[in-house]
């Protein structure tokens, strides 16, 4: 008779319940953190400086209240795009760019309210310039030329910031 042969079986490699490593996304410019979304932010602040400086030097702004409006949204939009700037201009002097979920979701939500109070700002001046101009005729009265100026520069400031949040928006939904 023979007995049972007994073969040498290979031991399986230990098992972890740890996630398999995920792949990071590249940074895409305009995210927070890089050259884009520097350049991004100054140009937030820039547009929105100008549209707070061209309506502040008119001395009527203060009598109809979407303009008084106007000044209050470009002031945020131009504090906050300034403080993002900062903090961009931090991550590029020591080459990290933002990953925390809580520091994208505050420059997606912080970008999310300024792009709106902007927006809904822009389109209120905008109805009273247009009010002003073609439907009572008072444009020699005002300051319209001042008034559509810094309407189109809180516009462009708007356009600005359109993609820094769309951008932080997608980083922190794709995560």
């Amino acid at each position: 008779m023979s007995g049972p042969a007994v073969h040498p079986v290979e031991v399986p490699p230990p098992t972890t319940d740890a996630a398999p490593p995920t792949v990071r996304m590249k940074d895409v410019q305009g995210m927070a953190g890089t050259t884009g979304a520097l350049f991004l932010r100054l140009c937030q602040f820039v547009f929105a400086a100008v549209s707070l400086c061209v309506m502040a030097t008119t001395s009527d702004f203060p009598s109809v209240t979407a303009f008084r409006y106007l000044v209050a949204a470009v002031g945020l939009q131009s504090l906050w795009s300034l403080s993002l700037a900062l903090a961009d201009v931090y991550a590029l002097l020591v080459r990290r760019s933002f990953r925390s979920t809580g520091v994208v979701s505050l420059f997606a939500i912080g970008d999310g309210i300024t792009s709106t109070l902007t927006f809904a700002a822009a389109c209120a001046s905008a109805g009273i310039t247009v009010l002003i101009g073609n439907d009572l005729d008072k444009c020699n009265l005002n300051h319209c030329t001042r008034f559509i100026s810094a309407t189109a520069m809180a516009f462009l400031s708007w356009f600005a910031v359109s993609p820094s949040f769309l951008l932080n928006f997608w980083s922190l939904a794709s995560r």
